[in-house]
């Protein structure tokens, strides 16, 4: 649920978040972790390999557990199913907390890949209380969007951008019901949306990650839009993009118009 442009509830799991996350993904540097944290922001997504991460948000946590949101989880290995548990276990250790806040099962391209027995098990370490929310990431939007209307899940974490706007029917029309969090990631879609198109006019104008993130952070079905700055630099340019606000219209009909025509030259990338 967004309370305001920058903040929001993180669904049912009432976790209050800056709606802008960061992902160690590109190695921003610990200083820009360092810095994130200072500006506010407070939901990190971390894989486990990502060792800038994973480090910097241990030495945060002995003073600023309660202030942080991590989420992490495990892969899905696509051929069998990773050890749910262990992989948990892993987390904690290497992230020195006694539990993570979200926790998901990553990389799920289809139904078969993930059923009633992961999400049980993901469900009792909720009741253990290791976990405080569950739920996965994953690229068949209609799954999720059946996942979502079932309650099936406290938070999916999925792909959402100017070019590629399906959620906008297949997932946002099913959140009311169980009000899950929902975590947006490759806003620039995978940097596609920041370069000029073939046969696009050299004059005209191509989105900036500002804009791209403010598009997102847009609609307010997103509690989070994760970044994955790769330094200090493009981190304090995202951060400060967001004090702009919401689109406006002209500027929302110039990103849907691009990422139309990104979306036409791209079909194939996901």
């Amino acid at each position: 649920m967004t309370d305001d442009f920058t903040h929001a509830t993180l669904g049912k799991t009432g976790l209050s978040v800056f709606r802008l996350g960061l992902s160690g993904t590109y190695r921003p540097g610990k200083d820009t972790i360092h810095q994130a944290i200072d500006a506010g922001v407070n939901y990190f997504f971390c894989y486990g390999f990502d060792g800038q991460m994973t480090k910097t948000l241990r030495e945060e946590f002995k003073t600023k557990r309660d202030k942080l949101v991590v989420s992490t989880g495990a892969y899905n290995l696509l051929v069998g199913h990773p050890n749910l548990r262990r992989t948990l276990e892993k987390r904690l250790r290497q992230l020195g907390t006694d539990y993570i806040d979200v926790f998901l099962f990553l990389g799920v391209n289809k139904p078969k890949h993930i059923g009633e027995r992961e999400l049980d098990e993901m469900r009792r370490f909720r009741e253990e209380g290791k976990v405080r929310a569950v739920g996965m990431s994953c690229h068949d939007r209609k799954f999720i969007g059946k996942l979502v209307s079932e309650g099936a899940i406290d938070v999916t974490m999925m792909r959402y951008n100017a070019a590629h706007r399906g959620a906008e029917q297949d997932i946002f029309p099913y959140l009311a019901t169980h009000d899950p969090g929902v975590v947006s990631y490759t806003a620039t879609r995978w940097g596609y949306l920041l370069r000029r198109p073939k046969g696009y006019p050299a004059d005209a104008p191509i989105p900036t990650a500002g804009q791209c993130y403010r598009f997102v952070l847009s609609n307010p079905n997103v509690d989070v839009c994760l970044m994955a700055p790769m330094n200090a630099k493009q981190f304090a340019e995202d951060i400060a993009a967001i004090s702009k606000g919401a689109l406006s219209v002209a500027e929302m009909d110039f990103m849907c118009k691009f990422g139309d025509i990104v979306h036409e030259r791209k079909k194939w990338f996901m």
